[in-house]
C-alpha cells in the first residue's frame, strides 16, 4: 500500500513564488502530489507537476486548498509545496 498525505492550507504566495517554481520543485520527488480547490462551485483536483494544470485554479492569496501527495516521499514533497504556497 502506497503511502500518502495530506494537509489543508490558506495560501498565502510570497510575491517572490511564481507558479512554474512551484511547478519545478515537484519535478524531484517520486510522489504525485494533488491540489485540490473549488472553482465557481467545481471542484478541481489537478497534477501539481502539470503546469496547465496550475494555470486552471488561478491561484490566489486566501484561497483554500487541500495538498495530497502519494508515494514514497510523500511527506517531503507535501512540506515543500506547503512551504511554496504558504
Amino acid at each position: 500500500m502506497e503511502k500518502c498525505s495530506s494537509k489543508q492550507i490558506v495560501v498565502n504566495i510570497s510575491e517572490n513564488v511564481t507558479i512554474i517554481e512551484v511547478s519545478k520543485a515537484t519535478q524531484k520527488y517520486n510522489s504525485e502530489i494533488y491540489l485540490k480547490k473549488n472553482v465557481n462551485g467545481t471542484l478541481h483536483d489537478i497534477n501539481l507537476k502539470s503546469f496547465l494544470g496550475l494555470i486552471t485554479l488561478q491561484l490566489k492569496n486566501g484561497d483554500h486548498v487541500t495538498v495530497s501527495a502519494v508515494g514514497d516521499d510523500c511527506e517531503e514533497a507535501l512540506e515543500e509545496v506547503v512551504g511554496y504556497l504558504s
